[in-house]
């Protein structure tokens, strides 16, 4: 095992954000997280979720508490740069920095003697969360995975400030379509599809999306829109992506969008859709909610979730995205104090 301090801390980190593992480009990561995991002690498996995409599965005996975060990073690679106590690039909080921080506190348990740990390192999770859907699917189909692993709890990684959280609100993403007639904008024959698309998006701003006492309101987000042919010609299809971070489950989500179409908008389904997700909190912690996403709701046969980890959501997905050193390492503090009460009170 590796002897840390802050500087090899750095440089262990910095070279993780210069391999470029943004969604769809996690083949590298995994291979190195696969050397470093293994070199650590543990039994490492890729578990192929596309061609090139791995999932990183790996145990010391049976893991009974799962380190969980993700491989990919957002667009655009941002390469890194150490100034100080700080580590500068993408993913060194969102979540390049969180497995550093639960590789570090997994050593320190294994010198401990401690080995019902594993990790699981996933794909998408930035996207669609595929790859915590396919080892999900896997636990549930594959005997010998079962054989394997026996997960009790889940501790996700995210940057929380160092803060246990007790839950956040669900997804329900979609697509929208206009459709219209095309013409000749002075003598239009039927609906502009993106008149249609236009009013429907203004409805579904406008509209209530519940509230949650614990969790706040929920809301909507038009992310992209698009359509047309040209500034006189009426449209015959317009497309628009929306995003609800909801307090509701799906079919109360799909209800209140469906009431705001209209006669020329369709709703295409088939993107991410859950409702709002809870965590474990250990206990004496306050209970706070976030407005982000996990992968936390794909991973129902993990055991139970908790969600924690080092840095600020607000630098995530940034330019300036970065972490503090010292963070890093009160959170492998903190991580083997949870493992270490998680598995007193397993009963194994």
């Amino acid at each position: 095992m590796t002897t840390w301090t802050k500087s090899t801390i750095a440089k262990q980190l910095a070279d993780w954000i210069d391999v470029d593992s943004t969604t769809g480009r996690e083949g590298d990561f995994a291979h190195a997280m696969k050397s470093v995991l293994e070199a650590s002690g543990f039994a490492v498996e890729l578990q192929e979720v596309e061609p090139g995409r791995f999932n990183v599965m790996a145990r010391a005996d049976r893991p009974e508490v799962v380190f969980c975060t993700h491989l990919d990073t957002v667009p655009p690679f941002i390469p890194p740069r150490v100034a100080g106590a700080q580590v500068f690039g993408r993913g060194a909080c969102d979540a390049k920095g969180q497995a550093l921080s639960m590789l570090l506190a997994a050593e320190e348990l294994m010198g401990r003697g401690e080995r019902r740990i594993g990790f699981l390192l996933t794909v998408g999770e930035e996207i669609d969360s595929a790859g915590a859907a396919f080892a999900n699917e896997a636990l549930g189909a594959d005997p010998a995975l079962r054989d394997q692993w026996r997960p009790q709890c889940t501790i996700v990684g995210e940057p929380t400030g160092n803060r246990f959280i007790s839950g956040h609100k669900g997804i329900f993403l979609a697509e929208l379509v206009g459709h219209g007639v095309a013409g000749h904008s002075g003598n239009p024959l039927g609906p502009s599809a993106i008149h249609e698309l236009v009013g429907c998006c203004s409805r579904l701003t406008g509209a209530d999306w519940g509230h949650d006492p614990r969790l706040g309101d929920g809301s909507i987000n038009v992310g992209t829109i698009s359509g047309g042919h040209a500034p006189n010609v009426v449209a015959p299809r317009a497309n628009a992506e929306i995003l609800v971070r909801a307090v509701d489950g799906p079919d109360e989500v799909r209800g209140r969008i469906e009431a705001c179409l209209g006669d020329h908008v369709t709703l295409l389904e088939g993107r991410e859709q859950y409702g709002p997700v809870h965590f474990e909190v250990p206990d004496g912690e306050p209970a706070e909610p976030v407005s982000f996403g996990t992968d936390a709701p794909h991973l129902t046969r993990f055991g139970k979730p908790l969600l924690f980890g080092p840095g600020s959501i607000d630098l995530a997905h940034t330019d300036n995205e970065h972490i503090e050193l010292a963070d890093v390492e009160a959170a492998v503090g903190r991580h083997v104090q949870t493992v270490e009460s998680l598995l007193m009170g397993s009963g194994s």
